[in-house]
């Protein structure tokens, strides 16, 4: 998915290391106090990047509130889903993933619309200022290209459903 993928833990690093390794993930720190984890989260938004935490525990919180975009499993305390922006079902990670492609998606689907309406925009303007066509004809085209850019829109969720169908 071409992510940086890092654990912050304030468990042992005996507890934290055999997470990694099963994960794949290389970059791991263990023994972190929320503030230590608040300063990792720092450090990687001065390098220019957009931090997801995933986070259960109390002190989980704070570095949630901090990052760019935080999720919490439904069954975490109260005090962390609060600062989560949002929750996720189960008791697994497979839903990061899912959230991860769906915003992907969403994001394209955004670009493209902008770009329909641009370009819409771009051929009908001076062909109405110029007198090249009638109301009518100009009404009916931007309800035309307003279509385009709803049924753009819903062609999202077709994928987007397949694409999140991950398992445990």
């Amino acid at each position: 998915m071409g992510l940086r993928l890092l654990i912050l833990s304030g468990d042992r690093p005996e507890a934290v290391a055999p997470v990694a390794a099963a994960l794949g993930i290389t970059d791991f720190r263990a023994g972190l106090k929320p503030a230590d984890k608040i300063a990792a989260l720092d450090a990687l938004k001065a390098e220019g990047r957009r931090v997801l935490m995933v986070g259960d525990g109390l002190n989980d919180a704070p570095a949630l509130a901090a990052a760019y975009v935080s999720l919490s499993p439904v069954a975490a305390a109260a005090v962390t889903k609060a600062q989560a922006d949002a929750e996720f079902l189960g008791d697994h990670l497979a839903p990061v993933r899912a959230a991860v492609l769906c915003a992907r998606l969403s994001l394209a689907r955004i670009r493209e619309n902008l770009a329909i309406a641009l370009l819409y925009n771009l051929i009908a303007v001076p062909l109405a200022v110029a007198g090249q066509v009638t109301p009518l004809v100009a009404a009916l085209a931007m309800s035309g290209s307003s279509i385009l850019v709803i049924a753009n829109a819903l062609r999202a969720r077709l994928p987007a459903a397949a694409a999140m169908e991950v398992g445990p």
